[in-house]
């Protein structure tokens, strides 16, 4: 067969996807409330399912609920090229943060059935599972399963604030599949995503040639004091609890500041008893950590860890810190970034290279496959938000990156 170098996809049925896709889980400000093996995750799995398959490609499920979706090649001897990223949200998420990387691996898909185009390696559409993590911590639960970072039993054993753990629930929505985790085999795997930055839009640069990730650890803390009458407990005979959380959370946003381009934050807090006249007794929050530079991280673990024991003497409180989550810095490889830039140069597209400051399912797969990765810009740099926005032209262009670098890294089999 005659190579062709001008597939175009099609970006109105792009776009349509991604608006019908965001009605399952749809929030009154116009988001996404869509957490991991939800009945919402269900109604999108089993969509993205019904779509693959209505194009003639076979899906597979693994038994922690990562969905596989296999055209074959001219010659299904090679490993699978893949394309893929997550159709779970952030409680109050946007519609792009991973659908876009699913939906575009889609479109590509469909792009290349519809012109007739047959690769030389088999082609892949990948959905990871629990890549949020937001429900049940870590991020990126499934796809570290699949490169050995974490086991089945430890994935089927997070539970959620409500005690619910994933196993039951991926039981529950009937994604728990009989394929075992990595018998699913892919020689190189591309994620497109929005950037969730503001750095492509305030260049106005179209496309990120993504170079690798930030280190991310995470950890949770507790806060324990003495519970106490508000009107009849003296002020300097307090242990507030809540108190010594606040400065904790003021030290831990100083050591992002020391440490730039690092970011330090607290995200969830939970305040007990949470009554407004009672001295709060003990106090749960978490902390999240990031940096390129491995030595920097481990020094802004270090000043993290002496900053809570030193706030919690000072106030006569006791604190337990324990880190839950460590994902080392990543670089992506170097002939995928090559395919990237050579498919953003075909369509025409300005690009920068950039290191990713949020966690993706490639930082895990990048241990165990040739992996990059190809950002868009999102508007304001506004992500893990009901308001992320994504024009229709930045969607088409990721799409078409994606699918210009994986005709390119499948031209090398001809």
């Amino acid at each position: 067969m005659t190579v062709k170098s001008n597939l175009t996809i099609n970006p109105q049925r792009l776009w349509d996807a991604l608006m019908e896709t965001a009605k399952f889980g749809a929030t009154p400000k116009g988001g996404i409330k869509r957490l991991t093996v939800s009945d919402e995750d269900k109604k999108v799995r089993d969509w993205f399912k019904a779509q693959c398959e209505a194009l003639g490609c076979a899906v597979s499920v693994d038994s922690v609920g990562n969905m596989f979706a296999l055209r074959p090649g001219r010659n299904n001897k090679l490993a699978p090229i893949a394309m893929g990223s997550h159709l779970d949200t952030q409680p109050t998420g946007g519609k792009f943060d991973g659908v876009l990387g699913v939906l575009g691996a889609l479109e590509a898909m469909r792009t290349m059935i519809d012109l007739g185009y047959e690769t030389n390696a088999p082609v892949m559409i990948v959905n990871w599972t629990n890549e949020e993590g937001s429900r049940f911590a870590p991020a990126m639960l499934c796809s570290g399963v699949y490169a050995g970072v974490f086991t089945e039993d430890f994935a089927y054993a997070r539970a959620d604030r409500d005690g619910i753990t994933f196993g039951d629930e991926l039981k529950r929505i009937g994604y728990k599949g009989k394929e075992p985790v990595g018998s699913h085999k892919f020689q190189a795997m591309f994620e497109l995503h929005i950037e969730q930055g503001p750095i492509l839009e305030a260049e106005q640069k179209m496309v990120g040639v993504v170079t690798g990730v930030q280190g991310m650890r995470w950890y949770e803390v507790t806060v324990n004091g003495q519970e106490a009458h508000t009107g009849a407990t003296p002020m300097l005979l307090r242990k507030n609890a809540l108190l010594g959380a606040a400065r904790m959370i003021e030290a831990i946003n100083q050591i992002g500041l020391d440490n730039l381009p690092g970011v330090a934050s607290v995200g969830l807090i939970e305040n007990r008893p949470n009554s407004r006249n009672v001295v709060p007794g003990e106090v749960f929050f978490t902390v999240d950590l990031r940096h390129p530079d491995e030595s920097v991280l481990d020094k802004m673990e270090k000043d993290y860890q002496a900053a809570i024991l030193n706030i919690a003497e000072a106030l006569k409180l006791k604190a337990e810190e324990k880190r839950i989550w460590k994902s080392p810095a990543v670089k992506f490889a170097p002939n995928l970034i090559d395919c990237v830039r050579h498919g953003a140069e075909q369509a025409g597209f300005s690009t920068r290279d950039m290191a990713s400051g949020a966690g993706h399912d490639a930082a895990y797969i990048a241990r165990v496959a040739p992996t990059t990765m190809i950002f868009v810009p999102c508007l304001g740099g506004l992500s893990h938000n009901e308001e992320e926005s994504t024009t229709f032209d930045e969607c088409a262009a990721g799409a078409q990156v994606l699918l210009n670098a994986v005709l390119e890294f499948d031209r090398q089999f001809a």
